[in-house]
């Protein structure tokens, strides 16, 4: 199973970088790369994700962190989310909370 990221633009000139299939630390630096390279509000929409590992949730927590929204989270990955965000804190306590 592979990883698909496709960009799209909206409306509101919100950059959303849709992402299907197994999504898995070896495409972390790619969706970074892809990151890095916009300007302006960004959002991740994982609606088509059936899979990921925990150096993609460590990447998809740190980037929510930093102000990236994560849309259409499957719950499983949601909650991993938040438990990774919550371990960021603890830590590195001179992270502030959000």
């Amino acid at each position: 199973m592979s990883c698909r990221i496709e960009r799209v633009v909206g409306g509101d000139d919100l950059v959303a970088f849709y992402i299907s299939g197994k999504f898995a630390g070896e495409h972390v630096d790619t969706l970074r790369n892809l990151l890095r390279q916009e300007v302006g509000a960004l959002a991740i929409d994982l609606k088509s994700v059936s899979l990921v590992d925990r150096e993609a949730v460590q990447f998809l927590a740190l980037t929510e962190y930093n102000g990236t929204g994560l849309r259409n989270c499957p719950a499983y990955v949601r909650e991993w989310v938040t438990r990774e965000r919550a371990e960021m804190h603890v830590e590195r306590p001179d992270l502030p909370q959000a």
